[in-house]
């Protein structure tokens, strides 16, 4: 494998939206590294073949996106702690030896995102508090990154109470369940707010949540992406918050991947981003 040009992938099903073959190729070509990155449609019943047959396919590893997260926990060789606790896997490394490694970089892209949005002392301003909506595989990952960067109290929110339980369970001593209800009680004292749900994507309704009472300093992000300024962002804008979009995480959590197929460790940058919102734009 040494001797050959390095490929990489990213798979799932379907696959034809996906843009990490964009922020690959952009990397490569900025490092000037011969190399590939491919969207591989696998089916389900299919994904445990593609997982045994990978070691001796010439791939150092790739990306793994929906609905193929939680198959790829299961089947991998070894995961780092990190997706042990998140219950999920999207980031694929074949070692020398043939085993396959497991990661989740969702929780520090989207951490990364913060800190490159809004500064390294974020945590701070944000008074240690986060309160995030929605309890699906993105709060998993969320949650855990929001308590490996220091929170001290990580609010979830859902609908169904025991989903939120579960995910805060995923920080023991940090997180914490909150009842939707109780939404309103809960701003006043929310240094970042996190919506992860789907609401305010494209095609669904917006997410209703009156960002009046949450503090002047307070900053709020949102996972959507297309749009990138969800109403829940414009909202935020409007109040003078400082508002964080989904784009970013999507850039950030792909650069322990490329360091780990391509060597060099890539930098997130103002003509990267200006790329793919070209492309969503397109």
């Amino acid at each position: 494998m040494s001797g050959a040009q390095p490929r990489a992938f990213v798979v799932g099903h379907p696959i034809a939206h996906s843009r990490s073959p964009l922020i690959h190729g952009h990397w490569l070509a900025v490092h000037g590294i011969p190399g590939s990155y491919e969207r591989l449609d696998v089916a389900p019943e299919a994904f445990p073949d593609f997982i045994r047959a990978l070691p001796a396919s010439g791939y150092r590893g790739g990306n793994v996106t929906i609905p193929h997260k939680e198959a790829a926990f299961a089947l991998v060789d070894t995961l780092t702690p990190r997706a042990k606790t998140i219950g999920a896997v999207n980031t694929l490394v074949v070692g020398p030896d043939g085993r396959i490694r497991g990661d989740n970089t969702d929780a520090p892209g989207f951490c990364a995102h913060l800190d490159h949005s809004l500064g390294a002392a974020w945590p701070d301003r944000a008074g240690g508090t986060a309160l995030v909506l929605g309890a699906g595989g993105a709060a998993r990952a969320i949650v855990v990154g929001l308590a490996e960067r220091g929170l001290r109290r990580v609010w979830v929110a859902n609908r169904t109470a025991a989903r939120a339980e579960a995910v805060a369970a995923l920080a023991p001593g940090v997180g914490a369940a909150l009842a939707w209800d109780d939404l309103p009680a809960a701003l006043p004292g929310t240094g970042l707010l996190v919506n992860t749900t789907s609401l305010g994507m494209k095609g669904q309704p917006p997410l209703a949540v009156d960002l009046s009472t949450l503090p002047a300093d307070a900053a709020v992000a949102d996972i959507v992406y297309a749009p990138l300024e969800t109403e829940l962002l414009a909202a935020a804008r409007r109040r003078g918050l400082a508002a964080v979009d989904g784009l970013g995480m999507l850039l950030h959590q792909a650069v322990p991947g490329f360091a780990a197929w391509f060597g060099p460790r890539p930098a997130v940058t103002p003509e990267l981003r200006d790329r793919i919102v070209a492309d969503l734009a397109g």
